[in-house]
């Protein structure tokens, strides 16, 4: 992020609204059950899959409401949803086995294998593109010089495409998400290899590991269990929009998976069946930026901590679809969700789970309202908190959270969590402890986390719809 100059604010906090987990936190089936199917209704998500491994054992699997409304057929832990960028760690695997293979380099510049890049690509690198640090411009975003989803598109035209537009930054110097780069990793693949990269997945990965109905989407193959994808519009529930098929085959997360697909995934990952142990560290490392400073993402996951413990994981989201994965290493656990609605807030539904199975996992956004130690005692009022942001923050982003609170001032302080024992680094600050608000509005209820220093100063915001 850019410098701005460190500026105070105040956080006023209010009553605390009720949050979505019941109080009963036990494991027990029917408390899983009662919150899933509730936040369904909320959301108004017609099918969801959820699985959930504890320690290593399956201790949920199933379906439920409609993987297809019009037809009326029930959703089960055998319906299969898309990925979206689920499929993301998946891509990254795939280069992570050709470089054990010694067919490519995490630091290899990426022009030795897309020439199609040589006048602006300069200074990117695998490891760039992996971790969303490349400044490639956003091959899918909606202007007149991006890529049309109704028209297919073959490889070599997507390169082109993406090379055709100017760096938004200087490579390693920002953090800032691209399915571009992910697209372009598939191509890198595909060249390596000899072969589309969705075979060497097949090959290489989902049938070793027993993930028997993971695939690349296909429009025209018969794939039994296809659940639909769905959208609102002003309340009304319609059919996910067209794309062309060739978009629906990229590496930035194309990918049909169940919940048990993805739970093989997890234990093969967790019995280290799948790349070598430095792979799988590489892969959950946070990535470092030229300025020493880093980011809440290794290759191809999230990796930022979760209630002061380790967690990593990744959202998707695409025609229709939502899914999540999330594994908490410290507290043995992972939770899966697959679900056939473009607006389900999958974070709620996630979080909330492993709160049930786990007390300490209980989501932010759920936690009573408290006083902050740190603001106790000063000219403030109770429950107030009073931070201060660090020069890397970015100013557009502090002025817009300040504007927000400024417009709607409903908040409600959560309380914090220590993180001194994680040695967490966010933008060349150590991070001591994780703070959350809720900001309630007309029209969302978000929870912000502040990550701060020893001395109370804000190195990073990040946040979620609840």
């Amino acid at each position: 992020m850019t410098a701005g100059r460190p500026t105070g604010i105040v956080l006023l906090a209010c009553a605390a609204l009720a949050g979505p987990v019941a109080a009963q936190r036990s494991g027990a089936p029917d408390a899983i059950d009662r919150f899933v199917t509730a936040e369904m209704a909320r959301q108004h998500i017609p099918g969801v899959a959820i699985a959930v491994v504890s320690r290593g054992t399956v201790v949920k699997a199933r379906g439920y409401g409609l993987a297809n409304v019009e037809l009326k057929v029930p959703a089960t832990d055998s319906s299969v949803f898309q990925s979206g960028s689920v499929g993301k760690q998946f891509t990254a695997a795939a280069v992570l086995l050709l470089v054990e293979d010694g067919k490519l380099g995490l630091d290899d510049p990426i022009t030795k294998l897309l020439p199609e890049g040589d006048s602006v690509w300069g200074g990117i690198t695998i490891r760039h593109l992996l971790t969303h640090t490349s400044g490639i411009h956003e091959y899918e975003e909606d202007d007149s010089s991006a890529v049309d989803m109704r028209h297919d598109y073959g490889e070599d035209a997507l390169v082109r495409l993406a090379a055709a537009r100017p760096l938004d930054f200087a490579p390693g110097t920002h953090w800032r998400y691209s399915n571009t780069g992910f697209m372009l990793l598939g191509v890198v693949i595909h060249r390596v290899s000899g072969r589309f990269y969705g075979d060497v997945l097949a090959d290489r990965v989902f049938r070793p590991l027993g993930m028997r109905t993971a695939r690349v989407i296909s429009e025209a193959d018969i794939v039994p269990n296809r659940a639909a994808g769905y959208r609102l519009v002003d309340g009304t529930l319609k059919n996910q929009e067209w794309v062309a098929p060739s978009l629906n085959t990229t590496a930035d997360g194309a990918l049909h998976l169940t919940v048990h697909d993805l739970v093989a995934w997890d234990r093969a990952l967790t019995e280290g069946r799948i790349l070598r142990p430095e792979s799988r560290a590489a892969m959950w490392t946070p990535a470092t930026l030229q300025d020493g400073g880093s980011v809440e993402y290794g290759f191809g996951w999230g990796v930022a901590p979760y209630r002061g413990r380790r967690a990593v994981g990744h959202t998707g989201s695409w025609q229709g679809f939502k899914a999540m994965i999330q594994r908490f290493p410290d507290d043995s656990l992972t939770v899966i969700l697959l679900a056939n609605l473009a607006e389900t807030l999958q974070r709620p539904i996630v979080y909330g789970v492993a709160g049930l199975y786990r007390p300490a996992l209980v989501p932010p956004h759920a936690l009573a309202p408290r006083v902050d130690s740190a603001a106790a005692g000063r000219d403030t009022p109770s429950g107030r908190l009073v931070l201060r942001y660090r020069a890397a923050l970015l100013e557009a982003e502090r002025r817009s959270l300040a504007g927000l609170l400024a417009k709607h001032p409903a908040t409600t302080f959560r309380g914090c969590d220590e993180l001194a024992r994680l040695g967490l680094e966010r933008h060349g600050a150590r991070v001591a402890r994780s703070c959350y608000l809720s900001l309630h509005t007309p029209d969302q209820r978000v929870l912000y986390t502040f990550w701060l220093t020893g001395d109370q100063q804000v190195a990073d915001v990040s946040g979620y719809a609840y």
